[in-house]
């Protein structure tokens, strides 16, 4: 008897759904695998895998979701636009995972809120493509969709669509997985020693100063409450930290859905917070169906196209209790729509008495291409839709719970701006992305301290 056969029956299951009642639906983004019998036996053989995350932390986190909800807790998601293979590299993953500690640093000690950390990694190995081919030079060929999918490189054996990947995929997240929690483990977060956490640029960068500050008031902080007590305060010697990942490529995520004992329902074991991305968002559509069925907690990214009313239908599908913790509305307008466009949904939300926790991603409305071909992202325009959405929500009555970064803890030079004021020129020194421009780990510092900032301005009381 296999791990399958095994599985309890499913109590409060939705009506009408199974892990595989997706395919009833129409499925967009998904790539067309040449040899139907190969991908059979992938899928068979994910399913037989162990899964990467477990029921109980994906429980834990949509409590922590839920007090964010309340304004108890802060929300940092962030990580690459795209995974790919061979960054499954000790160094690339301890110096993204320091940016993210020294990010939620920042905001614990500015907003004096617990902060929920969730890397987008460990399975961001899919991505959406705005059309099904790519031409160079009079040649067509398939997009690259990611590793999980196929290969960058143009030619017409890379660009074949390979299901073998998702179990290369699965292998190289679960490497990642093991890589961060044995960090955390041995202590790699300790709050006693935040130096640890440099990436080699302080002394360079015109945020030195506010940071150093910042981390030697921490240090004596902690070592007050010590001297008080007695005792080490043993807690801060680790952190939770969560997975999250754009649940496209369907077949993949139905093989890391599994029913646990002692738990009813089903859960997606292939990371904690996976989300659906605003290209198949369908109220009708198969990714919406899928996640119906799951127990994780979900996220839905809103772009400037969401009507109230859609917005108000899907949180009826996907979260029918109206449960805190349960649904994520990740907002991502534009600097130049967000707006008008944000406060029309959260004014139809918060009168419908609908509940979700509410994120910013100010990096997908902003992306261009710039004069020598290179896709960026300008900071002012980041740093203008972090600040308009905080208004947007203290107008409303609403919260902004988190934030929804793509960022590397690498000197790249995709995004313009920034402490150093990067400029179209500087991009081409190291641009390294396969598909969108990241913050590097000093402009994602910076959002850091902007978003404190920004929640010390709102919280001031008005001179009137």
């Amino acid at each position: 008897m296999n791990a399958q056969d095994r599985s309890v029956t499913p109590v409060n299951a939705p009506e009408g759904w199974t892990r595989s009642s997706w395919r009833e639906r129409t499925a967009l983004q998904q790539p067309q695998y040449p040899d139907a019998a190969a991908l059979d036996g992938v899928l068979k053989e994910l399913q037989q895998l162990p899964p990467l995350v477990t029921s109980w932390e994906v429980l834990a986190l949509r409590k922590q979701l839920a007090e964010a909800e309340a304004g108890k807790r802060f929300v940092l998601q962030g990580g690459d636009c795209a995974e790919s293979f061979s960054d499954c590299e000790s160094g690339l993953i301890s110096n993204r995972l320091k940016v993210l500690l020294q990010m939620s640093l920042v905001l614990v000690h500015g907003l004096r809120l617990p902060v929920v950390r969730i890397g987008r990694f460990a399975g961001q190995y899919a991505k959406p493509r705005s059309t099904d081919t790519e031409e160079r030079d009079g040649v067509i060929l398939p997009s690259y969709r990611g590793d999980f999918i196929n290969q960058p490189e143009f030619t017409p054996e890379a660009r074949i669509p390979d299901p073998r990947r998702m179990v290369k995929g699965h292998a190289r997240s679960a490497l990642t997985m093991n890589f961060v929690r044995a960090l955390i483990d041995g202590g790699f977060a300790d709050l006693h020693h935040p130096e640890y956490w440099d990436l080699g640029w302080l002394a360079k960068s015109p945020l030195a100063e506010e940071y150093q500050k910042m981390v030697a008031g921490i240090g004596d902080a902690v070592r007050f409450m010590e001297t008080v007590t007695g005792a080490p305060i043993d807690n801060l010697n680790r952190i939770d930290f969560y997975t999250s990942h754009e649940a496209l490529l369907l077949p993949y995520e139905e093989s890391l859905t599994r029913q646990v004992p002692r738990q009813w329902g089903w859960f997606n074991l292939s990371t904690h917070f996976p989300w659906i991305g605003m290209r198949t968002a369908q109220l009708d559509g198969a990714h919406t169906e899928y996640f119906r069925g799951i127990r994780n907690p979900i996220g839905i990214k809103l772009g400037p196209s969401v009507t109230p009313d859609q917005a108000l239908r899907l949180s009826e599908v996907l979260n029918p209790q109206n449960e805190a913790g349960r649904l994520v509305y990740i907002h991502r307008m534009g600097a130049g729509k967000v707006a008008d466009k944000l406060s029309p949904l959260l004014e139809a939300m918060k009168r419908e008495g609908r509940r979700c926790m509410w994120m910013c991603d100010p990096m997908h409305g902003n992306t261009e291409t710039a004069s020598n071909g290179y896709k960026t992202r300008r900071f002012d325009n980041i740093r203008a839709e972090v600040e308009q959405s905080f208004d947007a929500h203290a107008a409303a009555g609403t919260r902004l719970g988190g934030m929804h970064l793509e960022l590397t803890g690498e000197n790249v030079t995709e995004c313009m701006g920034g402490a150093r004021d990067l400029l179209e020129a500087d991009l081409v020194r190291d641009y390294r992305t396969t598909v969108d421009p990241r913050l590097n780990y000093e402009q994602s510092l910076e959002i850091a301290m902007l978003i404190v900032r920004k929640q010390s301005q709102l919280a001031q009381p008005s001179a009137f």
